[in-house]
């Protein structure tokens, strides 16, 4: 194996020391792997045998294992699974001779953070090493991250550390704590129920109903007795009053999503019961006060929609006395990872360990658009818990929008390519015509489900050994 510039390199500072275990029987090995460790600013201690190791792993913090596959005296394999059943925060880097790339990629699907075939260049483990370390001080950072949400009053399942994101918890903090309407705008799946929640819960108002109303699912001709109520009577199928959502949120919240939905004759009549602050039930005479907190959202661009007439001028006026906007996740990239870390923890068995995410695998997301926000990636952490086989996420367990991205084009008229380029990107355009559908992908390419699963496995392999 090649030392070459085992010596050489800068030992790097960390604001603490990382303790790896170097576990080889190999005097030579264990000596130049410590010598690199060492080098890179971190921590060594060394084992000959599994024995040693897990003697270490109880006395000593360790952060990352280092070790052969072929250690005795129970071997890598399962030193690797004693470590991911007790020290799951250990990361776990495999060396294996060359020609097993098998059981290194079976390491790999037990929890392996890495591998490195023997014999190994300096930089390459030094690489590893490096890379080992950045995906634990990152995990640290969530671990924390996620602490401080979870601790911090009110804010629910709102996640996200951006600059962006702050600014609109500071809005939270200050709007919670009046009984003024709040217009809270954003595309669909960005959470506003999640912030319309948090103003509530975090008000005085705390300890009062919270009545959600999606205006978009009511059918026109129910809203108005959804809202104001009924009485006996008022129409056929009535047979006893109703109270409506206004009066049933009592001193609470009336949470009025999509309210760029509202019919605009249900809007005048929204209007009033805000500047009189009493609604009349539908075929009632009377008039019920009602002390409600309105709190409404929409996707849509009311201005324009009140430009257009769809949306009455004087309701916005009195909706907006303070706005809120939720910013895409396109727009704050920086807490896909965070969000991510949230969602594994949700989905992942709750009696097992937390599912971890490749690099690659997060790559792809980072570089991906999300057109449905923070509803979406949630989605994609399910579907891949759900379907993935390992304690890590790879690529391939990424729904297939994500898989073969979206920067492969068609190609243009008198432009050549291959065959096999063709046909790949004929594959990727109909998945994302089927919506990642396979079987109706197949369809449109008028070929077998079994050739077009054949031909994805293909290109998957090729995307890992590419990537690794």
């Amino acid at each position: 194996m090649s030392a070459s510039g085992a010596g050489t390199a800068l030992a790097v500072e960390r604001p603490a020391a990382v303790t790896v275990l170097i576990v080889d029987d190999e005097d030579a090995t264990r000596n130049l792997c410590r010598e690199v460790v060492a080098d890179t600013g971190l921590h060594p201690r060394l084992a000959a045998t599994t024995e040693q190791a897990l003697e270490i792993l109880e006395q000593y913090p360790v952060d990352i294992v280092l070790t052969d596959l072929r250690v005795p005296k129970l071997g890598g394999l399962e030193l690797l699974k004693r470590i991911r059943e007790t020290y799951p925060q250990t990361a776990v880097i495999v060396l294996t001779q060359y020609g097993t790339i098998e059981s290194a990629v079976e390491a790999t699907r037990m929890g392996a953070a890495d591998y490195v075939t023997k014999p190994f260049h300096v930089p390459e483990l030094r690489g590893k090493l490096e890379r080992a370390v950045r995906s634990l001080e990152i995990d640290q950072e969530n671990r924390v991250l996620r602490e401080q949400l979870r601790t911090r009053p009110g804010f629910g399942g709102l996640i996200g550390t951006s600059a962006k994101m702050q600014r609109v918890y500071r809005l939270i903090e200050k709007v919670s704590q009046h009984n003024y309407p709040v217009l809270i705008l954003g595309e669909s799946g960005t959470g506003k129920e999640l912030v319309a929640r948090s103003i509530h819960f975090l008000g005085p108002r705390s300890n009062k109903p919270f009545v959600p109303v999606d205006c978009s699912t009511l059918v026109p001709t129910l809203i108005e007795s959804e809202l104001f109520g009924y009485v006996k009577g008022a129409f056929t199928g009535a047979v006893q009053s109703k109270m409506g959502l206004m009066e049933a949120a009592g001193s609470g919240t009336l949470f009025l999503d999509e309210i760029g939905d509202l019919p605009v004759d249900l809007q005048a009549k929204l209007l009033r019961a805000l500047q009189e602050k009493e609604v009349k039930p539908v075929g009632s005479t009377d008039r019920v006060a009602i002390s409600t907190r309105i709190i409404a959202a929409t996707n849509r661009d009311l201005e324009a929609s009140v430009r257009q007439g769809q949306f009455r001028q004087d309701l916005y006026f009195r909706l907006n006395v303070v706005q809120i906007k939720l910013p895409p996740l396109r727009e704050r990239k920086s807490d896909i990872p965070l969000l991510v870390n949230a969602f594994l923890e949700k989905f992942s068995d709750p009696h097992g360990s937390v599912r971890v995410i490749s690099e690659e695998a997060t790559a792809r997301l980072l570089a991906y658009d999300w057109p449905g926000n923070v509803r979406e990636l949630e989605n994609a952490m399910e579907r891949a818990v759900a379907l993935g086989s390992g304690p890590i996420l790879h690529v391939g367990d990424l729904p297939s929008n994500l898989q073969y991205g979206t920067g492969d084009r068609m190609p243009q008229r008198d432009e050549l390519l291959p065959l096999e380029e063709l046909e790949r990107r004929a594959i990727f355009h109909a998945l994302r015509d089927a919506g990642g559908d396979k079987l109706a992908a197949a369809r449109l390419l008028g070929i077998g489900k079994t050739t077009l699963y054949r031909k994805l496995k293909q290109y998957e392999a090729e995307s890992q050994s590419h990537s690794g």
